[in-house]
């Protein structure tokens, strides 16, 4: 049981590893003022997200409330920006 456990978190943490990298990367665009490239990592990061949550890296749920919080923080930006415009 251990070593199936070692195993499989073998494979997962560099996944986990991307997925959280690929969250900052938006998360940095979107606090620059970056919006354009904010909207393609968020892309980027939601299919990695997808991805994990359905070959069961990281739960459903978990994937999806991570995708809402940079949703919600890039419409945030987004709305801040054109309201200064």
């Amino acid at each position: 049981m251990i070593r199936v456990a070692q195993r499989r978190r073998a494979r997962n943490l560099p996944v986990r590893t991307r997925l959280k990298t690929l969250i900052k990367k938006a998360r940095a665009d979107i606090d620059a003022g970056r919006l354009d490239e904010a909207q393609g990592q968020v892309r980027v990061a939601a299919g990695a997200l997808d991805k994990a949550a359905n070959k069961g890296v990281i739960h459903k749920n978990a994937a999806a409330r991570r995708k809402s919080r940079l949703m919600k923080r890039l419409a945030k930006a987004q709305a801040a920006s054109q309201a200064s415009t």
